[in-house]
């Protein structure tokens, strides 16, 4: 009867994965097929991605992942740690960063589970989590969750981005044994590395040390890589200047070799060795190509994980944990009403 949501809100894209029991509620269920048979109508796949970009129409409705030919549209606000970010002014409001990413997950759940009724934000048997970078401050949380509370998700749970990925993990080696594991997330705008404890035992708060970021690598460092290295061979013929796969390959290889050095920072931060990690999960969606995972395990000498589509493997934690929380609710809710029926039982025989 659970239904869980899980949402990343990255700084170019955002996922969301929804996660549901075998026996959910039809209700439930059917909200999220709505999202995907109205994209099925348009001719397109149900939507699980969608560019972190915002428009609004004069009336002030938002819309996700859309850049038009005309018009503002208002990019790079989802990291709420750079300086001078964007606020926007929608009619007579102005909209800080996190208000931003509020209106994202807000725009995203409406077309993924349909608009909610009025004074509820989600359905009984639906938990819904939105996940946020480790390194956030106990203030930029708190900003988040006062802009969730202010679009109407009272509700959503925030939750860090390695933590929803150790859940994907726990989840894909049920029973995990007890240790630790290094989270290397590589996405579009940067490279962040975590240590979790994972397994029976792993207290509230897994992060062990510091989770460090770097924008010297990821998805934009790596293209930036692949420019200078063109511009440098400009004076060479046209058609050998284009870059073969096997050269993409190994300057990948260079590039995420270079950025190990974040990764032994933070063992250090945490007083650690590899020989203390048990595990490398390797997610983000600058991770796809074959030679992360390949030099990882070459260099750290330790086990990689590695979803499919690792983009999406902080959303199928977020789901999973979502969905975790659901159940819980239900079974609350369930035993509340035994427990009146009982009552009401109770209360009827002593009437006789």
């Amino acid at each position: 009867m659970a239904f869980g949501v899980g949402l990343s809100i990255g700084t170019v894209n955002t996922v969301c994965v929804t996660a549901a029991d075998r026996s959910a509620r039809r209700g439930a269920q059917s909200a999220a097929r709505r999202g995907a048979q109205s994209a099925a109508r348009r001719g397109a796949p149900p939507p699980t991605t969608w560019r972190t970009t915002l428009t609004f129409d004069s009336s002030g409705t938002a819309r996700v992942g859309r850049i038009p030919r005309h018009g503002r549209v208002i990019t790079e606000f989802a990291d709420l740690t750079q300086r001078g970010a964007p606020v926007a002014r929608v009619g007579h409001r102005a909209l800080s960063a996190a208000d931003l990413v509020a209106t994202v997950a807000n725009s995203v759940i409406e077309e993924v589970l349909g608009k909610a009724p009025a004074g509820q934000d989600t359905k009984a048997d639906t938990a819904i989590t939105v996940t946020y970078p480790a390194g956030y401050s106990e203030i930029l949380v708190n900003d988040l969750r006062t802009a969730l509370d202010g679009v109407g998700l009272p509700s959503v749970r925030l939750l860090s981005e390695p933590v929803a990925a150790a859940a994907w993990l726990a989840a894909q080696r049920d029973p995990l044994m007890p240790g630790l594991a290094l989270v290397y997330d590589l996405g579009g705008s940067g490279l962040d590395v975590t240590l979790v404890r994972v397994g029976a035992g792993a207290p509230s708060n897994p992060i062990v040390g510091l989770p460090l970021h770097s924008a010297d690598f990821g998805g934009r460092a790596f293209g930036g890589m692949v420019a200078k290295c063109l511009r440098n061979a400009s004076d060479a013929p046209v058609i050998s200047r284009v870059s073969s796969d096997s050269d993409t390959g190994a300057l990948r290889t260079e590039h995420v070799r270079s950025s190990l050095r974040l990764v032994y920072k933070c063992l250090r931060i945490a007083d650690v060795t590899m020989a203390d990690v048990d595990r490398v999960l390797v997610v983000g969606g600058a991770a796809r190509p074959p030679e992360v995972a390949d030099v990882l395990a070459e260099e750290l000498a330790r086990p990689v994980s590695v979803a499919p589509d690792p983009e999406r493997t902080i959303a199928d934690g977020a789901a999973i944990v979502a969905r975790q929380a659901a159940r819980s609710q239900d079974s609350v809710a369930h035993r509340h009403h035994v427990l009146a029926d009982l009552f009401r039982r109770v209360t009827r025989v002593a009437a006789l």
